[in-house]
């Protein structure tokens, strides 16, 4: 195997390729980045056996062949390596990178150890990149990090014909954003799957340099479920999560007696400055009534942070509280200027939506955050 190509392009490359590789890998093989050179293009490939990661690139070839280099090692090496083409050629056990005045000689792995990447799904449709990278941001905000719960750690994704709905919750907030894509068939299929939350956020985010990206599905009933995303010359896939996701429908209120529209900046800002006294887990206690919204935290013996916020605000007054960095995810997640908290009674969740026309960018998102109990 003997190559040449820029280094910025296999640095960042590389770097994509590595970043699911497990830190402590269940066999040698799988901290390894498999490097496969076929007359021109260059493959990079990473697998744990749960996702796997594929980066193609054109290169200069000189042979074909393939080898097995540690992949945080490689990915360390292309990022430091200075501003010149880079040439990598392999001979016995030994693969070489020569940069410039910079020559690199990393031992191989056997890489007929290496197992075999899982065949990408069959493509169920495309959705804009940047639309499906904020809806899943918005969404994995809210997805549990508790492994012994794993129905909680991954973010929900229904499809039903043009509409993709995701949600995700971890008992304390639900987050959930519709948006729509292009299906490849022209049927009104119905289907649900469950997708490990870390990562689909890592594909959505990292998956942007195509206007469109394509997800692949294949499913089963024996929890043998993969998704995979493609774009930019790359492509990931992962094991789907079997699980059973809770009924989020029925947690979602339909009637509300309060409404307070408020700026989401000034909010933001105003939540980051009180929660400053408060110690940790402790809440933020909010006030709402005609006059506006009181903002306060702490106490006398730790300190206390007090202000005071115009709202438009309609119902009789409540007084709520609520974790501060759970409010802060949840209104970072607002695409509007203005925000639109909904309650029903101060111990009940509260929903969180931007204010604005039905239809309007980022209007179909909702996040709902449950209060903390106050004292007395």
């Amino acid at each position: 195997m003997k190559f040449r190509i820029e280094r910025d392009a296999l640095a960042d490359a590389v770097a994509w390729s590595a970043r699911s590789l497990p830190a402590r890998p269940a066999a040698p093989v799988l901290a390894g980045l498999l490097l496969d050179v076929t007359d021109d293009q260059l493959s990079i490939s990473g697998f744990d056996y749960e996702v796997s990661t594929q980066a193609g690139l054109e290169v200069q070839a000189g042979s074909s062949g393939r080898a097995l280099v540690s992949g945080r090692l490689l990915a360390d090496i292309t990022k430091a390596l200075p501003a010149h083409p880079v040439e990598v050629s392999a001979d016995g056990s030994r693969v070489s990178i020569t940069c410039g005045s910079a020559k690199f000689t990393l031992p191989t792995m056997p890489d007929e150890d290496y197992p075999r990447l899982p065949d990408m799904p069959t493509t169920a449709g495309t959705v804009s990149s940047s639309v499906f990278a904020r809806a899943v941001s918005q969404v994995a905000v809210a997805a549990g990090k508790d492994d012994t719960l794993p129905m909680l750690t991954g973010v929900r994704m229904e499809i039903d014909g043009e509409r993709v709905t995701l949600a995700a919750t971890d008992r304390y907030r639900l987050a959930v954003r519709e948006l729509t894509w292009n299906p490849a068939s022209t049927g009104n299929a119905e289907l649900a799957v469950l997708v490990p939350a870390r990562t689909l956020a890592d594909a959505a985010k990292s998956l942007t340099g195509d206007a469109e990206l394509s997800i692949a599905l294949a499913t089963s009933g024996a929890g043998e479920g993969i998704i995979g995303f493609a774009g930019t010359g790359r492509r990931t896939t992962t094991r789907l999560l079997d699980a059973q996701f809770p009924p989020y429908r029925t947690l979602l209120p339909t009637d509300f007696s309060v409404t307070a529209e408020v700026s989401v900046a000034a909010l933001t800002e105003a939540v980051k400055r009180v929660a400053l006294v408060a110690d940790r887990g402790n809440p933020v206690r909010l006030d709402f009534s005609d006059g506006g919204l009181t903002l306060t935290a702490g106490g006398d013996d730790e300190g206390k942070a007090e202000e005071n916020l115009e709202v438009d605000y309609s119902g009789e007054a409540i007084t709520t509280a609520f974790n501060p960095t759970f409010l802060l995810e949840g209104l970072g997640a607002i695409e509007a200027p203005i925000a639109r908290l909904l309650f029903t009674t101060p111990t009940k969740p509260a929903v969180i939506r931007p204010a604005g026309a039905e239809g309007a960018p980022g209007s179909d998102y909702t996040y709902l955050i449950m209060p903390v109990r106050l004292p007395g």
